[in-house]
């Protein structure tokens, strides 16, 4: 490699230990919830915490944000009627990484306190006729048909798999029955990346490189070959050609997702780790980092539903961080910023406002199995 990628991180790190934000950051109920949860290392009393909010969500119809397009006034209902599963947690996609959430706690910890509950939700929302329900929705109208493309798509993969690669028989009964949604989710993906010509950068929900990433992951490990090579060639064609991405542009104000980041993350999954390395060389090439600050991202507001999206910034940073450590030699500085921006906005989830209790513990559990995944 032209320039040594560690020393990259390196630089990375030492501007974020240089954190303004922890003086900068306007007082909120965040403290109290900080002594509340840790994950510095996720343990069954942490798990049982964390758990009430996913529990607090998910069967919970109001207040819901449908993104609902009326093409006749038949079309109007209770989200409910149309999403008899995924009707809780603010909005569908929410929704779907709330029960993600459930199944990655009771899978992780089996003598979770509320495991019964848990269980009792799924079996009741799991069910042929919900999820035919959930399916007919995608056909309601012309403009249901790229409902959730493709954020909650993705979600609703990586809950699949999941529930695959867990050896429990509920789990394997609730994989069987979501199946034909996974099946039409997986259809919709290999229709459209043919068609989008141009990749989407833009750090909210309709990133593709994000789509992709969650997808692909459930491609591989759930075998749905038709779909891994679909994603190979869509990102490989999207990205390859990529330089310098800005990461001194980044975050924008309502930001969850980083664009160079998660299309980082999306390129180390689809090439070899030497073709990987010689297009991160070019990706982040050290000329290109002088000034780059990587601090945790700051929020004045968690009663916001848009501004408190940067916590989720904090922690899907931290998951496309963590994998770095597979593919770069000696690698700490990646971790250590990892662990930064995950410990800066973990306490803050909890803060007692539904605008982030509704969805950053998805965020939260998902940068920790990948800490835990690439140790």
């Amino acid at each position: 490699m032209k320039y040594p990628i560690f020393l990259l991180f390196s630089l990375m790190l030492f501007m974020a230990c240089n954190d303004p934000a922890s003086k900068n950051e306007t007082p909120t109920k965040a403290k109290k919830a900080s002594e509340k949860i840790s994950l510095q290392n996720l343990d069954l009393e942490a798990a049982n915490k964390i758990i009430e909010l996913p529990l607090k969500c998910v069967t919970n119809p109001l207040p819901y944000k449908s993104g609902h397009i009326l093409a006749k006034e038949s079309d109007l209902a209770m989200p409910i009627v149309h999403h008899p599963i995924f009707y809780g947690c603010f909005d569908w996609h929410s929704a779907v990484h709330g029960h993600w959430s459930m199944i990655y706690l009771l899978k992780t910890f089996p003598e979770l306190a509320k495991g019964t509950e848990v269980r009792s939700i799924m079996n009741q929302h799991f069910t042929k006729e919900n999820i035919e329900q959930e399916i007919a929705y995608f056909s309601l109208n012309r403009y249901t048909k790229s409902f959730e493309r493709t954020y909650g798509w993705a979600w609703l993969l990586v809950l699949a798999e999941e529930l695959k690669s867990w050896d429990d028989p509920d789990a394997q009964t609730w994989f069987k029955i979501l199946q034909p949604l996974t099946k039409l989710i997986s259809e919709k993906y290999i229709a459209y990346l043919p068609k989008l010509v141009y990749p989407i950068r833009v750090g909210e929900h309709s990133n593709t490189a994000f789509g992709l990433s969650f997808a692909y992951d459930y491609a591989v490990g759930c075998g749905d070959t038709a779909l891994q090579n679909s994603i190979e060639q869509k990102a490989k064609s999207s990205y390859t050609d990529d330089v310098a991405c800005p990461m001194s542009w980044e975050p924008s104000g309502y930001d969850f997702l980083s664009p160079c980041l998660q299309e980082m993350d999306l390129m180390r999954k689809v090439l070899s780790k030497e073709d990987f390395l010689k297009w991160l060389d070019n990706f982040f090439p050290n000329y290109a980092i002088e000034g780059w600050s990587l601090e945790p991202a700051i929020v004045k507001d968690r009663s916001d539903g848009k501004l408190v999206h940067l916590d989720g910034l904090n922690f899907s940073r931290a998951w496309c961080l963590y994998p770095l450590s597979d593919v770069l030699t000696d690698d700490t500085a990646s971790r250590q910023l990892a662990d930064e921006h995950l410990d800066y906005s973990l306490g803050k989830m909890a803060d007692g406002d539904y605008s982030g209790e509704h969805w950053l513990a998805s965020f939260a559990l998902y940068a920790y199995k990948m800490r835990k995944q690439y140790p």
